[in-house]
């Protein structure tokens, strides 16, 4: 026999556990990827942009991989990450170990990926309301 469901406004209770509407903002997750684009909610971008939930999406200068250098984080890291997601475009490329440090130093976490893990992991840490920033490079 199934548990019954009880609704009450925006929560449900299935026997004894609470369920709740997810309250995400889904209009600034990232809804596709590919070479050369990336969509954020029904918004297509084929330029590298800077992410944060609940803010528009800010377009990046951003150099190839290889070339990054911190003041390159400047735009993500006045955002007051707890989590800076660096999407290297269709490779990983790691950035110079003191771009690491430096940041490390913040106290900010670093994650480089591919910009296609980075797009997922972003959307995984906004669900779980964390404090993330994403700079995308799209190529």
């Amino acid at each position: 026999m199934d548990a019954p469901l009880v609704t009450v406004g925006k929560n449900a209770m299935v026997g004894q556990m609470r369920l709740s509407l997810d309250q995400t903002i889904r209009s600034h997750l990232i809804t596709a990827w590919a070479p050369g684009e990336l969509r954020v909610g029904d918004r297509s971008y084929e330029q590298s942009i800077v992410l944060k939930a609940g803010a528009e999406p800010h377009p990046w200068s951003a150099p190839r991989p290889s070339d990054l250098v911190l003041e390159d984080l400047s735009l993500a890291l006045d955002l007051a990450p707890e989590i800076l997601l660096l999407g290297t475009g269709q490779n990983l490329v790691f950035p110079d170990s003191a771009i690491y440090a430096r940041i490390l130093g913040l106290g900010i976490g670093i994650e480089v990926m591919d910009s296609g893990a980075a797009c997922r992991t972003y959307n995984i840490l906004v669900a779980e309301d964390r404090a993330v920033v994403a700079a995308l490079i799209v190529e």
